[in-house]
């Protein structure tokens, strides 16, 4: 799957290349803009994955932890959210992104991020409903109001799909 409407980051939000499809992308410079009003960076360091290139990285991830280890943190060719060009990892710019839920732009993330429509994609104690570890780094765009909705129920993405979206 590739997405056809997929647009590039403003350099001033994102490192070099980064694309998102255009309503995320939208809501992600706003949200970046916002964050930084505050001297916070939100900086988009990895967003739209190809095939091509999920293969490479899956295949790394395989190589150094063996390929159950691998399943936990990172999707496999053509299940990766990041080749949907609505996922995002980031990071301020200033620590490695694995540290960010050490950062205040964390923080204002958790208290912002869905107003833009955006989720934790892997929150912490959801391991088992997402299947993967926690990623402080990694949003998903799902649009303001399914955003709001998994924000005020605590749950995960996969836990409001088996409510709302699996028999609609």
């Amino acid at each position: 799957y590739e997405p056809d409407n997929l647009e590039s980051i403003s350099k001033q939000y994102a490192l070099d290349g980064m694309e998102l499809v255009h309503d995320a992308k939208i809501a992600f410079e706003e949200m970046a803009k916002t964050a930084k009003k505050e001297n916070l960076n939100i900086i988009a360091m990895s967003t739209y994955r190809d095939y091509n290139y999920q293969v490479k990285i899956y295949k790394q991830y395989v190589r150094a932890d063996g390929e159950e280890k691998a399943d936990t943190y990172s999707g496999r060719p053509g299940h990766s959210e990041h080749q949907t060009g609505l996922a995002v990892d980031v990071y301020n710019g200033k620590v490695n992104y694995t540290k960010f839920e050490n950062t205040k732009e964390f923080e204002w993330m958790q208290e912002h991020a869905s107003e833009y429509g955006f989720i934790l994609r892997f929150p912490k104690g959801k391991e088992k409903e997402t299947g993967y570890t926690y990623e402080s780094w990694h949003y998903r765009y799902v649009g303001k109001d399914i955003a709001k909705y998994i924000e005020e129920h605590d749950i995960s993405f996969e836990e409001y799909y088996a409510t709302k979206i699996k028999d609609w």
